[in-house]
């Protein structure tokens, strides 16, 4: 086979090696843009708008993933006076302290709706109980604002563990006992020292000029 022969045959293999690095780059040469330049005005001008959780105000204190049950009747029961466990959604349940009226509330908001299922602060006198004997599961009563309005509900919360199941019990003390001193006056500020200096300007003798 003579030379001419030999680079004829050899001619198509360079071309599908120059047309794969082509199909690699888009078929673009270096340096060349493909962006677009014309401009469209939006048919709608959204506005930023300030989202207000209405937590602004508050210190989270503990926080827990859970899922969340109701003791209600259910839709075909309603008037009935029948009630069962009806799920009511997933996500963390917090504990939120005040800033300034240092009380705490419980608040669960659900996962990506973030639509509240709990709201109230925590009573003094609530109880947690075992569900069933369960040991990551507690079951409790009060008064709640989740839907708008209080109304007494029966909530259980079930946790993925004991260990976390413990933790909020413990929490849930700790905030009870913190607006138990609430209740009792103890939010009250030390005011010995401004007695004593109201004492001191009341005797204070004030001569005119």
């Amino acid at each position: 086979m003579s030379t001419e022969e030999v680079k004829k045959v050899q001619a198509p293999a360079a071309s599908a090696v120059a047309d794969e690095g082509d199909d690699h780059d888009g078929g673009v040469e270096a340096g060349e843009s493909e962006e677009p330049q014309a401009y469209f005005e939006p048919v709608v001008k959204l506005n930023e708008v300030e989202v207000v959780s209405g937590e602004e105000g508050e210190d989270v204190v503990f926080t827990m993933r859970a899922k969340l049950f109701d003791f209600r009747e259910t839709l075909l029961d309603k008037g009935t006076g029948k009630k069962t466990w009806c799920e009511r959604g997933v996500g963390n349940v917090r504990f939120l302290k005040h800033k300034e009226a240092g009380k705490v509330r419980m608040l669960m908001r659900q996962e990506k709706t973030l639509k509240i299922i709990i709201n109230h602060l925590v009573e003094s006198r609530a109880e947690l109980t075992a569900n069933m004997g369960s040991d990551r599961a507690w079951v409790w009563t009060c008064y709640d604002f989740s839907e708008g309005v209080v109304e007494p509900k029966t909530f259980a919360l079930r946790f993925a563990n004991a260990e976390n199941a413990q933790a909020f019990k413990e929490a849930h003390e700790s905030a009870k006992k913190n607006n138990k001193a609430l209740e009792a006056g103890a939010d009250a500020a030390d005011t010995s020292a401004g007695d004593e200096a109201a004492k001191a300007l009341k005797n204070l003798d004030v001569k005119k000029d």
